[in-house]
């Protein structure tokens, strides 16, 4: 007989976990990436070299570097950053971390406490909203747009909040390749954005984690790259450039920041073998791999676009992003979109709904479709497929591709 213990959990914990029982046959979901871009030879290859080099550094903890962990890693990011984002730092500014999400609780840990304010993009990132949530964080939002973060309604926002003698403890963003809505926001208002935040003392909180995947390369730098006040803390990660099973994320600040967080990441480091085959195999391959990753990811985006013209003609709208792994697309009112994609999900089509990932009010017909790890043929077999299931529904929408 098997003990239960259930009546002895704390209240308030999540619903339990279901037994995963495998992919879905269409996974529109998660920040996966494409199989067939993950350079496993030269991973092979950097793993046998830094391997015959430094694995009797695996003896100690943090690998002889400090508890910022691998500095020929950080000292790799120091370059990467500078060349990609803009970024003028050095190494004692780096701490690595397990994913960005262990970055996202650290700096949460660091600034809030329940009842405390953030500012955050009305639609964004929804394991944001989820963990806000649990800290019982209130929420203030902000429109986004095609150019980002809307600075007419944060400063209108921020104004609301001065008046009832409220300080958000963190203005959060996702600028480059935002989450799901794929802009990029502008220098003109990153600029503002330091300006806003350098005025009113409250602190950026900077998330990068698809910057490196811009169709073109071509970007503005990034806000801690332009900030001169130490205001910005910055996140990024390698789970969408290289593979995000790697799970190696990083924190970007500076020293007195990160000098706070450090007591509190009492994981006794993360992932080492990870963090050694990065440190060796992006100087050499990373340019080259960054670049052919992108070509991959803008066909699958041209593949899942003329899926959506095909079965959904013009009752899905979006916008075409400039880079990423995900489409943010509208469909009609009357569909909504939390059912279908309980529904899809039924026969094995998996789609964020919009309500997940956007705090505005017409969210319910928008959905995330995540395309990065589909193959072609999947990806146009998935979206005829939800076209199907939807107009089953809804009836919506009404052409429906011959096939």
């Amino acid at each position: 007989m098997t003990a239960s213990f259930s009546d002895l959990f704390k209240p308030g914990l999540p619903a339990p976990a279901q037994k995963w029982i495998g992919w879905p046959a269409f996974n529109f979901v998660g920040g996966h990436n494409d199989e067939g871009s993950i350079p496993v030879d030269a991973l092979r290859a950097a793993m046998d070299r830094v391997l015959l080099k430094e694995g009797p550094t695996l003896a100690t903890y943090f690998l002889q570097s400090g508890p910022q962990e691998y500095l020929p890693l950080r000292s790799y990011l120091v370059d990467k950053l500078k060349a990609y984002s803009g970024i003028n730092c050095n190494t004692d500014e780096i701490l690595l971390t397990s994913g960005s999400l262990q970055a996202l609780d650290l700096v949460n840990g660091l600034f809030l406490e329940a009842g405390d304010t953030v500012m955050v993009e009305e639609s964004n990132y929804g394991g944001v909203f989820t963990k806000l949530n649990s800290l019982s964080i209130n929420m203030i939002t902000v429109s986004v747009d095609q150019d980002g973060m809307n600075m007419d309604d944060l400063e209108a926002k921020l104004a609301d909040c001065e008046a009832k003698a409220i300080k958000p403890r963190f203005i959060y963003t996702i600028p480059t390749v935002h989450n799901p809505t794929g802009t990029i926001m502008t220098l003109e208002r990153r600029l503002r954005l330091i300006e806003i935040a350098k005025s009113k003392q409250i602190p950026i909180f900077e998330d990068e984690c698809y910057a490196d995947l811009i169709w073109d390369g071509e970007r503005p730098p990034a806000l801690r790259g332009l900030d001169d006040s130490g205001l910005v803390v910055y996140v990024g990660s390698f789970s969408k450039c290289i593979a995000p099973a790697l799970r190696v994320g990083f924190i970007v600040a500076d020293w007195a920041v990160i000098a706070q967080i450090l007591p509190m990441k009492g994981d006794a480091g993360s992932g080492a073998l990870e963090q050694m085959l990065l440190a060796e195999f992006c100087p050499e391959h990373f340019d080259t791999h960054i670049v052919s990753l992108r070509k991959t990811l803008e066909n699958k985006l041209d593949v899942l676009i003329a899926a959506l013209e095909e079965n959904f003609g013009t009752e899905a709208e979006f916008e075409r992003p400039p880079g990423g792994i995900f489409l943010w697309v509208k469909l009609p009112e009357v569909v909504d979109t939390t059912r279908l994609a309980s529904i899809a999900a039924e026969s094995g089509v998996e789609v964020n709904p919009g309500r997940g990932w956007s705090l505005e009010s017409d969210a319910g017909n928008w959905i995330r479709i995540c395309f990065a790890n589909p193959t072609h043929e999947t990806l146009k077999q998935g979206v005829a497929n939800l076209a199907q299931i939807s107009r089953d529904e809804f009836g919506h929408p009404r052409h429906i591709a011959n096939r």
